[in-house]
């Protein structure tokens, strides 16, 4: 059977349910803001780039490298810069013991913006100065490495990474969360508001009778509280005599 919820019964559940509603939300938020706060480890970032170059001044091999063909290489730089044979270099020259060349990968992004020539090394970690220097370590072994593993020399270093004590992490974002937090909280509130009040079958009102027999009230008790009933008790003895 197909049921239906009027706008007047909407706002009626939220109203009689709102103290849920308000509960959970802010439980919901609260909670969000502490894990955020306190318990999540923030995370930094830190960048180099380089920029793949045109000429090849070392080699006469590939004279006419065009742009084009520098941008295809991108693809195949990206790859290189992120296989064993930098990552392990960058483990032992940075003495990265506890570190393996899986973890580092996962640490370690790399991107070109669009058809530009230049390529980011992005390396994020809980310590701002251990990212900086993975990246500029990674940079700087990439670009010493290539010459040998592919005969060319067209890449150089754009921009070192950097970092500082005032450096704010990139994740997580508090409040951000708190947002998100706060609008799901709210969102599952009221959905349960609306689930009790599908299962609550007690009849508490003459139009919840009504809706349930479908026919109209036509007369009703209302409660009286013993202090009235003896008071109307003591009246009726005082006309009797």
């Amino acid at each position: 059977m197909e049921e239906t919820i009027s706008l007047q019964e909407f706002f009626q559940t939220l109203r009689k349910r709102m103290l849920l509603i308000f509960s959970i939300t802010l439980l919901v938020t609260a909670l969000s803001g502490v894990i955020s706060f306190y318990f999540i480890t923030p995370i930094y970032e830190s960048s180099t780039q380089l920029l793949i170059n045109q000429e090849d001044t070392n080699t006469n091999q590939m004279p006419d490298l065009d742009i084009q063909t520098n941008l295809q290489l991108i693809n195949t730089y990206s790859i290189i810069i992120k296989s064993p044979a930098i990552l392990d270099l960058v483990i032992k020259e940075l003495a990265l013991e506890n570190m393996t060349t899986q973890s580092l990968n996962k640490k370690i992004n790399v991107n070109s913006e669009g058809d530009s020539q230049v390529v980011t090394i992005t390396v994020q970690d809980a310590d701002q100065y251990i990212a900086r220097d993975i990246a500029n370590s990674t940079a700087d072994i990439f670009q010493r490495e290539i010459t040998d593993l592919m005969n060319i020399n067209n890449v150089g270093i754009l921009a070192k990474a950097t970092a500082s004590e005032k450096q704010e992490p990139v994740k997580p974002q508090p409040i951000l969360n708190i947002a998100i937090s706060m609008v799901i909280g709210f969102l599952l509130s009221i959905g349960l508001a609306f689930l009790l009040e599908y299962l609550d079958n007690t009849l508490t009102s003459e139009q919840d009778i009504e809706k349930l027999l479908s026919l109209p009230v036509i007369g009703s008790i209302s409660s009286m509280e013993i202090k009235e009933q003896k008071k109307i008790a003591r009246l009726n003895k005082m006309q009797q005599k």
